[in-house]
């Protein structure tokens, strides 16, 4: 079997698995570490609680759970961690909000607004998108849907998965049909 090596195609599988996995240990280190600045006592916090079982569903190695609940206590020191929400609107006037943690907000709002111009979106500014959503268990809800064009569709695929890979980007709402 010439050309044929299954330690290679093993290789490129757990390459592709190991960055996804990266991908979403990062976000629950994050969101854990936030939940911890209200208390590391998993009774005295049930956001605390809530995140950790998601990260535990998600395999997240408990020593990565338990350095992301001392960094959010400061037992460790470090970068503060923050979250955001950003406005914006995208292909076809669609009104977009992006919830982010970061250590750094004018880093952030710098990368976002380069992927926004990038993918054709537009920064808004504060409390212009938010009307057209209705907020309830602290999650957006479309009051107010759009109809785009199918090329706009595409176009607005595109930079939704763009903010998504974002580090810092938690999640990404529109109100798109």
């Amino acid at each position: 079997m010439a050309g044929h090596s299954k330690w290679a195609q093993i290789k490129r599988q757990k390459g592709v698995n190991d960055v996804k996995k990266s991908k979403v240990f990062s976000k629950y280190s994050k969101l854990i570490s936030l939940a911890a600045r209200k208390g590391a006592d998993l009774s005295m916090n049930p956001d605390l609680r809530t995140v950790m079982d998601k990260a535990k569903a998600e395999n997240m190695p408990m020593d990565n759970i338990q350095r992301a609940i001392d960094k959010g206590s400061g037992k460790l020191g470090g970068a503060v961690l923050e979250s955001v929400r950003y406005e914006a609107y995208g292909p076809g006037g669609t009104a977009i909000i992006i919830d982010a943690i970061t250590d750094n907000t004018n880093r952030t709002v710098s990368e976002i607004k380069h992927l926004l111009s990038q993918k054709g979106g537009k920064f808004a500014q504060q409390g212009s998108v938010l009307w057209a959503f209705n907020f309830t268990d602290g999650k957006p809800k479309p009051v107010t849907e759009v109809e785009i064009s199918e090329k706009d569709k595409e176009l607005l695929a595109a930079l939704i998965d763009a903010l998504e890979e974002h580090d810092d980007t938690q999640e990404v709402f529109n109100n798109a049909k």
